[in-house]
């Protein structure tokens, strides 16, 4: 079965530059290479309903409260590059969203499983009451 091909309009998106952290020399403080890019996955038309959920109901601290998805790129000195990486990442984190989780099935120890666990238990605690009585004066 082939994937959706999902495509986001530019107008969905919205970036702002702001300036860099960290090293840089002059250039950091001057040039706002640093992309923040915003994308409303609540309120986005060109998702589809499944994928939306799924990307809402991820646990990651990218997303905020209102569902919109808040990606920093900083990790180039260009604000192309970073435009680009931002991009990338969104494409990433959308992605992730395209699949199912497998359902996890529950399954019980065996039998023999239930039997070692018991066997090292209780050879711990034998250890223990060694230590426990011996004598040492």
């Amino acid at each position: 079965m082939a994937e959706p091909e999902i495509t986001i309009p530019e107008q969905e998106l919205v970036e702002r530059f702001v300036r860099s952290t960290g090293p840089g020399g002059q250039n950091v403080n001057k040039v706002a290479t640093a992309v923040e890019l915003r994308f409303d996955i609540a309120q986005s038309p060109s998702l589809p309903e499944a994928v939306r959920e799924r990307l809402l109901t991820k646990r990651d601290r990218r997303v905020t409260l209102e569902g919109v998805l808040v990606i920093s790129a900083q990790r180039f000195r260009t604000q192309e590059r970073n435009r680009e990486d931002a991009r990338v990442r969104l494409a990433a984190f959308v992605e992730s969203g395209l699949h199912v989780p497998k359902p996890r099935i529950a399954t019980k120890p065996s039998r023999a499983a239930k039997e070692r666990r018991i066997g090292a238990k209780k050879e711990r605690g034998a250890t223990k009451r060694n230590r426990a009585q011996r004598d040492w004066d």
